[in-house]
């Protein structure tokens, strides 16, 4: 089979929306490929252009091959109501090929300054960059604390392939390859086809439990690894639910949001979706007590001591296990010590299929931080350490051990997981060219 035939062949891009950004680099008119491969694989492509990239290859050459108007500046005659936002919400995937080092720079510090940069920060797609630039530009540290800082956010980045430079040199700079571009976004929308049909509710972020109309008993979960799960199920295919205590991290793209403040509301709102799901991953902070009486005005300060009477909030997740019929259950463990030994206890208490356990005392691991660091224990008395990762990237690990458990399910019963596998995707070397303008 033929590189043509393969790509023309592929299911995963049929109907998908992506936005292509094509910036100012000599390997821009490798992008041009790139539309017509994913064009021809049945992907909706829309073109974002740089003016700098207009200086390689012409819109003209782009909207012929989409069938779509090119956007190239923010001031021009706008094809849709709010150019920008319109393309950042019709995006699935926004894929910049090639990503030049200003680029990335602006993407990392969050720089708005034309069509594209401003479309990229007001998308909630996923981004996947393919770099080009000479060897000393992407080995500069700069650029490399600029990679670092989009991956750590969740952005995928197609590593530059080494050879032969247009500005003459030998390196690491070359853009790869428009077949092997196209297979990594046909990577990256197959693997959101793994939960199509499921039905998925992640609980995040901490509670509030009222003292006063002023104050309230809280914790410091921000929610992000809640939000990460939701935003990872979602790009597989599953419908998500997610019930959030209060946050200001934004819904992820294709996620039903569900917003709550106290441990009894979100005890409320997840019965109320529990039979109508396949699995639920409880990752919120739920506060196990609440006062016992919520003052009707602000308590004031008195010389002599407050004493505050706590009463048990309902054990969700105790709850959901004794309900449990075809659900599989994933529970989260935030512990000071006792780590392995406290989650076990949880797990078998609550009737688990697995728990996510951490020591929140750990540096750069658990509350207010991107990373984590954690160990899984299954039903079946399985253990596994993972070291310290972002938590876009544990989201993953658990929802590929929550498919090994779909997988081996033959029918809607609770069952202990089979696999403890991960999944990777690979990717080959492939050659272009490099250098930038902009």
């Amino acid at each position: 089979m033929t590189s043509a035939q393969r790509v023309s062949d592929v299911s995963a891009l049929a109907g998908r929306r992506i936005v292509l950004g094509v910036t100012g680099g000599i390997a821009a008119y490798k992008a041009v490929e790139i539309a017509s491969r994913l064009k021809k694989a049945g992907a909706d492509v829309r073109v974002i252009m740089t003016r700098a990239a207009a200086s390689f290859v012409t819109p003209l050459t782009f909207r012929e091959i989409t069938g779509q108007p090119v956007a190239e500046t923010m001031w021009g005659e706008p094809h849709h109501h709010v150019e920008h936002i319109a393309l950042a919400e019709f995006a699935e995937l926004v894929l910049v090929a090639p990503a030049t080092a200003n680029f990335i720079a602006k993407a990392a510090a969050g720089i708005a300054d034309d069509m594209l940069t401003t479309s990229v920060l007001a998308t909630r797609a996923s981004l996947l960059i393919a770099p080009a630039m000479n060897t000393g530009m992407w080995e500069n540290p700069v650029t490399q604390e600029n990679v670092a800082r989009l991956t750590a956010r969740g952005v995928t980045v197609i590593p530059p392939a080494a050879g032969q430079l247009a500005c003459g040199t030998t390196g690491a700079g070359r853009l790869p390859e428009p077949v092997e571009i196209v297979r990594v976004v046909e990577e990256y929308f197959s693997r959101t086809q793994s939960l199509v049909g499921r039905r998925i509710l992640v609980t995040a972020a901490g509670t509030e439990e009222a003292l006063d109309p002023v104050r309230f008993l809280g914790n410091r979960s921000t929610g992000r690894m809640g939000f990460a799960v939701a935003a990872e199920a979602a790009r597989r295919g599953a419908q998500v639910v997610l019930v959030a205590g209060p946050t200001p991290l934004v819904t992820p793209v294709g996620v039903r949001r569900v917003d709550v403040r106290s441990a009894r509301d979100m005890h409320a709102a997840v019965l109320a979706e529990y039979d109508s799901v396949d699995a639920v991953i409880k990752a919120a902070a739920v506060a196990d007590y609440r006062p016992a009486e919520i003052a009707a005005h602000k308590i004031k300060k008195s010389d002599g001591e407050l004493t505050l009477t706590l009463t048990r909030n309902p054990d969700i997740l105790y709850e959901l296990g004794q309900k449990k019929r075809h659900q599989i259950l994933v529970g989260f463990a935030a512990e000071t010590q006792n780590v392995a030994e406290y989650a076990r206890g949880k797990l078998a208490k609550k009737n688990l299929d697995f728990i996510v356990a951490n020591n929140v005392a750990e540096k750069d691991a658990g509350f207010g931080v991107p990373t984590n660091h954690v160990q899984i224990f299954y039903a079946d008395g399985r253990a596994e350490d993972h070291p310290l990762m972002e938590k876009s990237e544990l989201a993953g690990v658990i929802l590929n051990r929550l498919e090994d458990l779909l997988k081996s399910s033959q029918k809607p019963a609770p069952l202990a997981g089979k696999g403890d596998h991960a999944q990777h995707g690979g990717r080959g070397e492939s050659r272009n060219s490099c250098d930038e303008i902009s």
